[in-house]
């Protein structure tokens, strides 16, 4: 993690060799030392960075190169403000600029004393990387004690016993199969899925299954352990072949080259029906140097591999026409029977204990490596001390810290963190700031990222796109876990595994990347980087340790703290600010004090003005006003050349029975000024000068827009400015009244790359454009009131998966044609007030997971052909004429029990007795089981 700091401050020191250096007196020769032993250390931190958990010489120097990088950074920040003040002009201008060249110059000569004094530091380090170069050379050789220590317990897990597995039966049959059956060619499986989930025993359970050992003439069971070598391996393989063959390995074997020894593999197996498992693949660049020794004969051969690297089992399945098993954690009565069975003895759960021992286990989230380590550690404890199982259940991050017995956990969930790229690292470190269970929102964990500087710029490529290859990069790696999912498959939302967290913590805590504040009384470093404020901290007192702070985030904090208290004088080398959802209805003054913030986010409180000092952010990136009470912004704002993401905007709730309009800001007449933005929502188009829209034109490099409150008048200058927005992924639009027509027939060459298409108004007819946009995957169109039916158009998207249609035609009857939404699986119709007959032709929608149907009072019947939806898991009806869920119930001649009963979930939802009414079909047909009442304010939220 020192090679993160190191490489960050190189990449810093770089401008300045070009711009202001020079004007640091007497420094010049001193940053240039600094700069050139930095570069050399850099060159041994990765290695270091392997020794550093059990090498406490190494550990201690490491963290002197990550504390003098810090330090350095904060010398030339400091450094940097002083070339950046801003003087008035006049008089009072001039007396403020002789004053501040005075003071220019003091701090200039006690920067340039401070960089003396890290150099001294930089030499006293330079020699103890002499004293520790035979320690990194010995690393780089791969022959490290914890290499050994390593592979010993993977081959503890070879030899667990039945008794010691659960759930294992039904995954095991399923990749037996996969192995003995299927094509001739040689096919790829890959098991794929995080540490500790049990791959390898898995993998071994199916490898020594007596129908693998028969259907296979040649067997081999290969460990790719991280450290590995290629030759090395080729040679094990050999070995295990000739084995099997019970024949005498070659005796030139030792002295032959990668090369020779895949001749050889290849040779033995060409003509030979063989299995090969290579266990604990990481890269795949191992995969690749073993695959061309395989042969791709025709004799039904298999590779099994198992791996955490999800992009390496996808590759290998495309490869090879193979197949990857994505390997799930147990299931919660599996985990409850593997919990029992090991801390227990087998017996049950004593009941005094039930609630201490679920909530354990529910942060091993059916880890079975961490269920077994953890029921190891509770069946030491005397079963009558609630209060030792509750020490266990409170501060388990501190147990997997200190025990010996969960040494083993350990080491397996931090494998992976240690095998990622210094760059990554600090982007994982960054999770541990969120709050335990709390859901990360995949775009703002990228803008966070991109501001502070963990993100490294690429050719071709915006910051944010390099970003989302990190993200999927720890995705694949499985460090990170998808927690909710959009309807066209983007990622909302992720989280990381609980016990995955607290080593993390661990990491950020031992390496001062972060402190967690959630207890009032602890123990905080002298010099703290990040500092995340959890719910229960009250009256925050920041006066000490923050000259080095780098942001700043409040979850859940709901006690009213003065702000001041929370910005010292030492806050102003701050990039992140997130207040989201605090007590507070200022912008909060101290912010203009702030040089290089990249990223405030005031979410989701109760500010509702935005002050002119806000051009005093001359670096910010990310301004977040989203569902505040802010609806303009001052002129100041066009200073922001750097703002990529402006977020503007909250949701107005009236009833369910009109949609949720969003308020936005009064637009600035001059926007187009703001050229790095990538994110604009939302626009109001009824105010200013008459030229907003043109200006909307000149963000070419917008990527995401929303514009409200739009007039028909306003149709041809906005069709031209979409034209300009090339790099557009999602446009959404919403006209200023219901009746309001919004004019979109001038687009003649859409944006290619939209994605996401959001329409709310009256539209005379469908944009013509529309069946042109191959990329759309998402389509809303609202208050449309069409006389033609927009099915014939929109049926033709090839992308297509989520279609929301409300109140959009005037007609009485859909019909779903076959040929038509060929990927659709969302389908919504809302308020189609003549609608009374729905048909689904026979092979139409082949793809549609779930119909909602709602507020269309005419339709009495269940959409006809809706039996021929196959794929169809959720039928949903809201506010639908009683009469249609009388013929959903009815078995008899004209009623539709019988065309909907093969869908796994249908609902119903009404207006009964001052409340909404959910009920499914099996609560209809059985009155003894209740139906929840769900109040219209929970309803709207649940829907949103």
């Amino acid at each position: 993690m020192a090679e993160s700091a190191v490489t960050f401050l190189l990449d810093k020191l770089a401008p300045l060799f070009e711009n202001e250096l020079q004007l640091l007196r007497g420094g010049r020769e001193e940053i240039v030392y600094v700069r050139g032993e930095l570069e050399r250390i850099r060159a041994f931190l990765r290695v270091a960075d392997t020794l550093e958990e059990s090498d406490e010489e190494v550990k201690v120097w490491v963290k002197q190169i990550r504390d003098v990088a810090h330090e350095t950074e904060d010398i030339l920040d400091e450094f940097t403000i002083l070339l950046a003040h801003d003087h008035a002009s006049g008089l009072y201008g001039l007396i403020h600029k002789l004053s501040c060249c005075i003071k220019n110059m003091k701090a200039r000569y006690r920067i340039a004393s401070q960089i003396k004094a890290i150099n001294s530091r930089i030499r006293n380090i330079s020699d103890g990387h002499r004293r520790l170069r035979q320690k990194f050379c010995v690393a780089e050789q791969g022959s490290s004690s914890t290499s050994t220590g390593w592979q010993d317990r993977r081959e503890d897990a070879l030899l667990l016993d039945m008794t010691d597995l659960v759930g294992i039966e039904e995954r095991k049959s399923k990749l037996v199969g996969w192995l003995v059956d299927g094509r001739s060619g040689r096919e790829v499986v890959s098991l794929a899925g995080m540490g500790g989930l049990g791959k390898t025993t898995l993998a071994k359970q199916v490898y020594d299954d007596a129908e693998v050992k028969k259907h296979f003439s040649v067997h081999a069971w290969i460990t790719v352990s991280r450290s590995y070598k290629m030759e090395e391996l080729l040679k094990d393989i050999v070995q295990q072949l000739f084995a099997a063959e019970r024949k005498p390995v070659p005796k030139n074997l030792e002295s032959q080259n990668s090369s020779q020894l895949k001749s050889k593999i290849k040779e033995v197996l060409q003509k030979r029906r063989y299995l090969i498992v290579l266990d604990d693949v990481w890269h795949v660049n191992e995969w690749d140097a073993v695959k061309y020794a395989l042969p791709t004969n025709n004799c039904g051969s298999r590779v099994m591999l198992t791996t955490r690297n999800a992009d390496l089992a996808f590759t290998s399945r495309i490869e090879s026409e193979g197949k990857v098993y994505n390997l799930e954690p147990l299931l919660p009565e599996e985990s409850w029977t593997l919990f029992c069975r090991k801390t227990f003895r087998g017996n049950s759960c004593p009941r005094h204990l039930e609630d201490i021992c679920k909530n354990i286990l529910r942060k091993c989230e059916g880890l079975p490596l961490a269920i077994v380590a953890i029921s190891g550690v509770l069946a030491a404890k005397d079963k009558r001390r609630i209060d030792e199982w509750e020490m266990v259940r409170r501060s388990l991050g501190a147990e997997i810290e200190d025990n010996n017995k969960l040494l083993n956990l350990k080491k397996v969930l931090s494998l992976s963190f240690n095998d990622l790229p210094y760059y990554l690292k600090s982007c994982f470190l960054y999770v541990s700031i969120f709050p335990e269970d709390h859901l990360i929102e995949h775009m703002k964990l990228i803008r966070l990222w991109v501001a502070e500087g963990f993100v490294e710029a690429k050719y071709g490529k915006e910051l944010e796109d390099v970003a989302e290859d990190y993200f999927n990069e720890l995705l694949n790696r499985s460090l990170l876990q998808v927690a909710e999912t959009a309807s066209d498959g983007r990622v909302k939302t992720c989280r990381p595994h609980d016990l995955l967290r607290e080593i993390i913590i661990s990491k950020s805590r031992d390496q001062n990347f972060a402190v967690i504040a959630k207890d009032q009384n602890a123990t905080w470093p002298d010099k703290i980087r990040r500092l995340s404020i959890h719910y229960t901290v009250r009256n925050v007192q920041l006066n000490r340790c923050v000259s080095q702070l780098r942001s700043l985030f409040m979850f859940g904090v709901v006690e009213k703290s003065p702000l001041r208290t929370l910005f010292p004088n030492g806050f102003r080398l701050l990039h992140v600010l997130d207040l989201q959802g605090a007590p507070i209805k200022m912008f909060p003054v101290q912010v203009m004090n702030l040089y290089y913030l990249r990223y405030l986010s005031l979410k989701e409180t109760r500010v509702s003005r935005v002050p002119s000092y806000i051009g005093k952010l001359q670096h910010l990136e990310t301004l977040n006003l989203k569902h505040t009470y802010v609806t303009e912004l001052p002129d100041e704002i066009l200073k922001l050349q750097r703002l990529r993401h402006l977020l503007v905007y909250r949701y107005k709730f009236e009833s369910y029975a009109h949609f949720h309009s969003k308020n936005g800001f009064k637009s600035l007449d001059k926007i187009g000024q703001l050229q790095s933005l990538q994110k604009l929502c939302f626009v109001e188009a009824n105010h200013g000068n008459g030229n907003i829209m043109i200006e909307l034109g000149k963000l070419t490099k917008l990527r995401r827009l929303g514009v409200v409150k739009l007039r028909r008048e306003d149709g041809k200058s906005l069709c031209s400015s979409i034209e300009n927005l090339r790099n557009l992924r999602a446009l959404s639009l919403l006209s200023v009244e219901e009746d309001e027509i919004l004019d979109l027939e001038h687009l003649f060459s859409p944006p290619p790359l939209l994605q996401r298409l959001y329409l709310t108004g009256r539209l005379e007819t469908l944009p013509h454009w529309i069946p042109n946009l191959e990329s759309l995957v998402r389509v809303h169109l609202k208050w449309s009131r069409l006389k033609c039916d927009p099915l014939e158009s929109l049926q033709v998207l090839p992308n297509l998966v989520h279609l929301e249609l409300l109140q959009v035609y005037e007609g009485d009857t859909l019909c779903f044609k076959v040929g038509g939404f060929k990927k659709l699986k969302l389908l919504g119709i809302d308020k189609f007030d003549e609608l009374r007959c729905v048909e689904v032709e026979v092979g139409a929608l082949p793809r549609v997971e779930k119909l909602s149907i709602q507020r269309c009072k005419l339709l009495e019947k269940a959409p006809l052909g809706i039996e021929h939806l196959t794929k169809l898991k959720v039928l949903e009806f809201f506010d639908m004429p009683r009469e249609l869920i009388q013929t959903l119930l009815s078995d008899e001649q004209g009623g539709d029990y019988g065309r909907v009963k093969h869908i796994p979930e249908v609902y119903s939802t009404y207006w009964r007795d001052g409340g909404w009414e959910v009920s499914s079909l099996e609560s209809f047909n059985d009155s003894s089981r209740p139906s929840p009442v769900i109040r219209s304010q929970e309803l709207h939220t649940r829907w949103k």
